[in-house]
């Protein structure tokens, strides 16, 4: 019954829409069938060279006082993308933008950003300054990519960013687990660490061992 109520019957649902119900993550979560955790995450890291992550901090810094972010679009600009392009100096990617997916009449809608890097993938919201429902909205868009992609891994990563600032989360597909991590990342203070993860996840490291080399 109260899964009935979550959703209107015989309504398209896009991602976006998700950001604006007012129902919790749990409810919206549970309604296809998924529990929700919120926990400190051990993330995969990579060990990067400083050189060239410094550069892109350095980059940023220079630029940041002459921008108003005061937009969505002016943070995924000037915030997201630069990071987004930088990895590539790191590892072999695909971005793909506004990526369109539909599983169903409930899961469809576009990515903000697909990355797709050998057999691993990120998919990244890039949201205004309410985390909470871009998160929402990113963990429906991780339950869509769990029933279309074929992509064999156990666990799907994605990403939440207001431009600032970072929130992962881990989509565990056998349980049917979303799982929201409690740390956040902000740019550009947390930046050799944020690309840490990044690659990390996309060379498809394990959290438990000891970081990649990349040079």
């Amino acid at each position: 019954m109260v899964k009935a109520a979550i959703l209107e019957p015989n309504r398209k649902y896009n991602f976006s829409d998700y950001f604006k119900l007012d129902f919790d993550s749990e409810a919206i979560l549970d309604y296809f069938g998924f529990g929700l955790e919120i926990q400190r995450m051990a993330l995969p890291k990579a060990q990067l060279d400083s050189s060239e992550v410094t550069s892109l901090t350095q980059r940023i810094d220079a630029f940041l006082p002459h921008i108003t972010l005061s937009s969505e679009i002016a943070r995924r600009e000037f915030l997201i993308a630069p990071v987004l392009m930088d990895l590539i100096r790191f590892i072999s990617l695909k971005v793909k933008v506004s990526y369109w997916i539909e599983v169903s009449e409930q899961l469809r809608g576009a990515l903000d950003y697909y990355l797709q890097a050998e057999s691993n993938l990120l998919v990244i919201e890039a949201k205004d300054e309410n985390l909470q429902r871009g998160f929402t909205q990113l963990a429906v868009e991780l339950i869509a990519l769990h029933h279309w992609t074929e992509v064999n891994t156990s666990y799907l990563y994605g990403a939440v960013s207001i431009g600032n600032v970072w929130q992962f989360s881990r989509c565990d597909r056998q349980n049917q687990v979303i799982t929201q991590d409690l740390n956040l990342y902000r740019v550009p203070a947390d930046l050799a660490e944020l690309v840490s993860i990044l690659v990390g996840i996309l060379k498809g490291l394990d959290s438990d061992t000891l970081p990649d080399q990349i040079s």
